[in-house]
C-alpha cells in the first residue's frame, strides 16, 4: 500500500513569483478598501492578533479579480508604448 502526501498550498506560495514586483498595499487599499497589514496577514495565514486566518473563498475570488484588473491594466500600458 501506498501513502499519498498532499501538501497544502498557501495563496503566498502561490503568489512567490510577483511577491518581489506588486504593491500588494496598493491591492489591499484599492480592491479590498483594507490595510497593508490586513493582506499581510491574510498572506502569512495570521489574524492580528496572532490566530490561524486564511482567505475565505470570496476574498480568493476577490484577489483573483484584483489580479486579473492589474494584468490587464499592465496589458494595455505595454500595448500603448511606441
Amino acid at each position: 500500500m501506498e501513502t499519498v502526501i498532499v501538501k497544502k498550498t498557501t495563496v503566498k506560495q502561490q503568489l512567490s513569483d510577483i511577491l518581489l514586483y506588486v504593491s500588494f498595499a496598493s491591492i489591499s487599499r484599492r480592491y479590498f478598501n483594507k490595510s497593508r497589514s490586513w493582506l499581510h496577514h491574510k498572506l502569512n495565514g495570521r489574524d492580528s492578533n496572532g490566530g490561524a486566518s486564511d482567505f475565505t473563498p470570496e476574498e480568493k475570488e476577490q484577489l483573483r479579480g484584483a489580479l486579473c484588473d492589474l494584468a490587464d491594466r499592465i496589458r494595455r500600458a505595454s500595448d500603448n508604448i511606441e
